[in-house]
């Protein structure tokens, strides 16, 4: 007669049954969803003694005109201020990356993964995510936001960019954000 410790398949079998019977969850109610529709603006840096975004990877191919180039991976730490000057109030950080993802010089993106990250006020310590391409040059850019914490715990929603300026010389660039959220 078999033992149990010289039968492999049935001390796997056992010991799959005791994760399964300890992996069980509970319901919980999470209270009622709010909406939130934040506005402020972002500033990218590339110039200057205190950039806020740094080229770390330089991609091989030039777009046409600017100075960048097809896969050129640039990580950010931009300040979200309350209005588009660089001494309005601060209340957060874009902490994240962006890469020149597409070769079409005339249809220029990115591939935007960033945290928003919120340091003043009612958000303070909260944080919203957003991954996306962002299509540089036109008017209105549409990009999910694909989560959240703290406040904004659970968050889905749209953020709407425009740009407020941008230097073709230097690479630097206000955006203006729209942020449209539904969190708990």
């Amino acid at each position: 007669m078999a033992s149990f410790q010289s039968n492999p398949l049935l001390l796997f079998l056992l010991s799959l049954m005791a994760v399964v019977a300890s992996a069980s969850g509970s319901e919980f109610k999470l209270g009622e969803e709010k909406a939130t529709r934040l506005h402020f603006y972002m500033h990218d840096i590339l110039s200057g003694p205190n950039p806020t975004a740094i080229r770390v990877v330089q991609g091989p191919l030039n777009l046409t005109g600017f100075n960048f180039n097809f896969g050129d991976v640039f990580v950010m730490d931009d300040p979200l201020t309350k209005g588009p000057n660089s001494t309005s109030e601060l209340i957060g950080r874009a902490q994240g990356f962006y890469v020149f993802a597409s070769q079409d010089s005339a249809d220029i993106a990115l591939l935007l993964t960033t945290n928003l990250v919120f340091k003043e006020g009612k958000y303070n310590g909260s944080t919203l995510s957003i991954l996306s391409r962002d299509a540089i040059f036109a008017p209105v850019r549409e990009l999910p936001v694909v989560g959240g914490t703290g406040v904004f715990r659970l968050a889905r929603g749209y953020a709407l960019l425009k740009t407020f300026s941008f230097n073709t010389t230097s690479g630097d660039a206000v955006l203006e954000l729209d942020v449209y959220v539904m969190h708990y």
